[in-house]
């Protein structure tokens, strides 16, 4: 049976309420389960979640830390403007505050946004075509994916319009000769649409070196779509965010601190 983490589970030892606390909870688990599976590097990269009830505030990580080291508590709370709402030795990192801030600020459904440098992903995004409907991860995503033209390291504002424009109305934008950014209504939809996007562009990158792949045809793809359609409800993603949530817990439960 799947198992909810709730905030009664472990005593809150700051000062927030307990939908914020839920809400650390979860994003600390998320980024364990990252890690627990490869997709983090060092101290970079970012996955940020709103606060519930405010529009204007989401956590994320403390830079200087590795993905195994956050916490619920260590979890830094920020404004839109990067201004720290909670105590932290810590500081943040410019270049995830930005490009993070700019969709939280623009879109009421973005919640939680991951940005990634994973070398499969990187891979398709440096490639001409990115993503190909070649799979059955990759038929999942089409019609759901923007691209943006490298800029370099994203820590200017003005290219925020930008970023939101070549997005439209989807849910993954693939940063050109950089990496993917994907962001979601839950953190259960945005985990479990990450990892179909980390397998989809896998399994491209072992195809392509196997030779010439296979298109699946824009027919099947929409029965495709079709099927995904019925797949994408309020609560998709969340069992198999917690059925990996307990994994993690078992492996080093201090991610509830």
């Amino acid at each position: 049976m799947a198992t909810q983490i709730k905030p009664s589970e472990s005593r809150p030892p700051i000062d927030c309420s307990a939908e914020e606390w839920q809400a650390r909870l979860d994003l600390a688990a998320c980024y364990r389960i990252f890690d627990h599976l490869g997709w983090c590097e060092g101290i970079y990269n970012h996955i940020t979640l709103r606060v519930p009830g405010e529009r204007d505030a989401f956590l994320i990580n403390p830079f200087g830390l590795m993905w195994d080291e956050v916490t619920a508590s260590n979890l830094i709370k920020i404004d839109g403007d990067g201004n720290k709402l909670s105590d932290s030795p810590h500081p943040v990192n410019l270049a995830g505050f930005t490009q993070h801030a700019t969709f939280h600020r623009a879109l009421d459904w973005a919640h939680a946004i991951v940005h990634t440098h994973t070398p499969d992903t990187m891979a398709v995004c440096c490639s001409k075509e990115g993503l190909t409907p070649t799979n059955f991860y990759s038929c999942f995503f089409e019609g759901m994916v923007g691209y943006h033209d490298f800029e370099g390291i994203t820590v200017r504002a003005e290219e925020g319009e930008r970023l939101v424009r070549n997005l439209g109305n989807r849910q993954v934008l693939m940063l050109r000769n950089h990496g993917p950014v994907l962001m979601g209504k839950t953190i259960y939809e945005m985990f479990f649409l990450y990892y179909m996007f980390q397998r989809a562009c896998e399994v491209q990158v072992k195809t392509l070196a196997m030779g010439e792949p296979i298109v699946v045809p824009p027919e099947v793809i929409e029965v495709h779509q079709r099927d995904r359609d019925l797949m994408l409800v309020d609560d998709f993603g969340k069992l198999d965010f917690r059925a990996w949530t307990r994994r993690i817990d078992r492996i080093d439960p201090s991610w509830r601190n």
